[in-house]
């Protein structure tokens, strides 16, 4: 709020990247986590994913990449704040090869509505994000930027019991995108966690269609 992020900046020269394994946490971002993926190519400008945990989730970077991608993606989880996040991609692009307009939230429970919340006042720096369990910021002034709101796509991950339970939020959901000619992806899942394997998968398969405009399974390995 209030803030140029710096991640719309021209890159600057980056250090020597360790040698990544595709489940490395790297400690050079301070308080933040990021994850190299396997084969990394520092030639090569990867897609980020952000990650916005829960505040009472207990999340680990390294296992929900391992059921994301080991190769598709960079991955950073920030510390707590959205002054961390920020600082955290200024850090990951200062040392990595970050496609700039590839830059994806992804939150998980209270993280996925923070995750649909910064999208949506930044639409300019992310391309879009993925909820796992969050609702959408009903009630909140987040479209003030409706004409690039609307070409931002966004995914919410639920549980079929969770919308039955409260199917007041989602039809108010689906009403507000509708009504604002932006676009929502929903997937709901009868059983699992929103971070298990069939649903880190589906988020996959989503992600690599939008940003390469195809099927993943029709990818290469090293698929964007």
């Amino acid at each position: 709020m209030g803030r140029t992020p710096s991640v719309q900046s021209v890159r600057r020269s980056r250090p020597p990247v360790i040698e990544a394994t595709g489940r490395f946490l790297a400690d050079w971002t301070g308080d933040s986590r990021v994850f190299v993926p396997q084969g990394y190519e520092p030639g090569y400008d990867y897609p980020l994913l952000v990650w916005l945990p829960g505040a009472a989730s207990r999340f680990d970077l390294g296992r929900a990449m391992t059921r994301v991608s080991l190769r598709n993606y960079i991955a950073v989880q920030p510390a707590a704040g959205e002054t961390a996040m920020w600082r955290a991609i200024d850090r990951v692009r200062d040392r990595l090869s970050v496609h700039a307009r590839r830059i994806w939230l992804v939150g998980h429970a209270a993280g996925g509505t923070a995750a649909f919340r910064e999208a949506c006042r930044h639409p300019d720096t992310f391309a879009g994000a993925v909820s796992l369990g969050g609702n959408f910021p009903l009630g909140e002034p987040v479209f003030g930027r409706l004409d690039a709101i609307r070409r931002m796509p966004m995914l919410l991950c639920c549980r079929a019991d969770s919308v039955q339970a409260d199917a007041a939020t989602t039809d108010r959901t689906l009403r507000l995108f509708h009504a604002a000619g932006a676009t929502l992806a929903m997937r709901i899942y009868q059983r699992g966690g929103m971070l298990s394997r069939g649903t880190l998968a589906d988020v996959n398969r989503w992600l690599m269609d939008e940003i390469c405009g195809t099927p993943a399974n029709l990818q290469p390995h090293r698929a964007v």
